[in-house]
């Protein structure tokens, strides 16, 4: 028992960062965050209370996982892998030839639109930047678009799954924050779009300061009525599941559990109607979920045992009071806890930012007069950054994975500069009209 006294008599302070440097040193190695996390867990809840502690972090892990709106995150993942099966995104962005036409930059807007689309249809950006890595990079390099808008353009627009409802990012926050996802949703719409707008705004930009840079379509490629007819065709069944998903969730009709459920309901017949529906797409699909919802699983295991712990240890207190007499000024308080997360969205994983650190910063949030709601979006607008930002933002490397060879990861980065300014303009317009929420 002495050896498991022996942590107890470091103190919270001295233990608080005895832990956070394991948990960096033993990340460094390159161990799964998951298994990290519990690891550290195990060692500080036997080393400060014993071995009688290991019940409380197996109640805690439980509480996480068996929690019902979690259900959710299965359906809405399901719900991506089925569309990276089917062809549904490739007519959709056939389709929205209507909006480019003689548009200078009118692909790159296209291909905004549809991130957009398919962000409201599923909320995950890694399917996302692969379908439009593979369906609108080539024909912007082949229109003469200049590489790095092209690549921006693809990265930054496949990473709006994380602002537009329903971002799986939103529902992990509801379910670590213990507030409304239906409240999330809501006040995250309009920010969505917003920054929408801001890449939009920027295509544009560049095609009126460079036409050589966001060229228009050729003229023979332009469509013509009978044929627009057609093209439209591609945009009646995903607007028709985006309507259904958040429809029957503004609506009232149905809860977020419920609306997920909807939504692959309405996928499935949509591959149905399309003729693509098989056996092997649904097992393919079904796998896919396994694999990416097995990682948040455990992910949400190791960071809930974590959390558990150090909250019994008097570690959150020690925190909070840490971060909150940084300043007497709330708002200075704010952005420290945004750069933070900024620093934090540069090595980490949203899902374990997500769990290891909004346990400790809601309190403080709830406590300086902020709304949770509001917060919530701010985080995700954050994690939006992280999407992007070098060494290990994941949209590069899902771009790399599908980008032609002479395109380096080096490249890839650079590209998104640009947008990681428009992403940080983005979280500054919240933070200055909170009012955009609606909260």
């Amino acid at each position: 028992m002495e050896v498991f006294g022996s942590l107890q008599g470091l103190g919270v302070e001295t233990a608080t960062y005895a832990m956070f440097a394991m948990l960096l040193v033993l990340l460094v190695t390159g161990i799964p965050l998951a298994f990290v996390t519990l690891l550290v867990a195990l060692i500080f809840a036997l080393g400060w209370f014993g071995p009688m502690a290991v019940p409380l972090i197996t109640s805690r892990v439980y509480s996480f996982v068996s929690s019902f709106v979690f259900v959710s995150v299965p359906m809405f993942v399901l719900m991506a892998a089925i569309l990276d099966r089917s062809g549904i995104a490739r007519d959709l962005f056939d389709a929205m030839k209507l909006v480019g036409g003689r548009l200078r930059g009118g692909v790159a807007i296209q291909t905004i639109i549809v991130a957009v689309i398919l962000a409201a249809m599923s909320g995950i950006i890694g399917g996302e930047i692969v379908l439009l890595g593979l369906i609108a990079l080539p024909q912007m390099l082949r229109l003469g678009y200049d590489r790095r808008l092209a690549i921006g353009v693809v990265c930054a627009g496949g990473a709006l799954g994380t602002m537009v409802p329903p971002s799986i990012v939103l529902i992990i926050y509801g379910l670590t924050a213990n507030v409304s996802i239906g409240d999330l949703f809501t006040a995250s719409f309009l920010p969505g779009l917003m920054l929408a707008g801001f890449y939009v705004a920027y295509v544009l930009f560049r095609g009126w300061l460079n036409p050589e840079a966001a060229p228009a379509l050729p003229l023979d490629e332009t469509t013509t009525s009978a044929e627009k007819l057609k093209l439209l065709r591609g945009l009646i069944l995903p607007i028709l599941v985006v309507i259904g998903v958040l429809g029957s969730i503004y609506g009232g009709i149905a809860s977020v559990t419920e609306a997920s459920a909807v939504g692959v309901l309405g996928v499935m017949v949509s591959t149905m109607l399309r003729g693509e529906f098989t056996l092997s797409l649904m097992k393919g699909a079904a796998l896919q979920t396994l694999q990416t919802v097995g990682m948040i699983v455990w992910i949400g295991i190791g960071a809930s045992a974590l959390v558990g712990v150090f909250n019994l240890m008097g570690g959150l207190e020690f925190i909070q009071s840490l971060v909150a007499n940084i300043s007497d000024n709330r708002l200075v308080v704010l952005l420290f806890m945004m750069a933070i997360l900024f620093l934090l969205g540069m090595f980490l994983d949203w899902v374990g930012i997500a769990l290891l650190a909004m346990p400790v910063f809601v309190p403080i949030i709830t406590d300086l007069g902020y709304d949770p709601v509001w917060f919530g979006v701010l985080f995700c607008m954050n994690m939006q950054v992280s999407f992007l930002s070098p060494p290990f933002g994941p949209a590069a490397f899902y771009l790399k994975s599908v980008a032609p060879p002479d395109i380096s990861l080096g490249e890839i980065f650079k590209s998104l500069l640009p947008f990681i300014a428009l992403q940080i303009l983005g979280l500054a317009v919240l933070i200055a009209f909170p009012g955009i929420t609606g909260r």
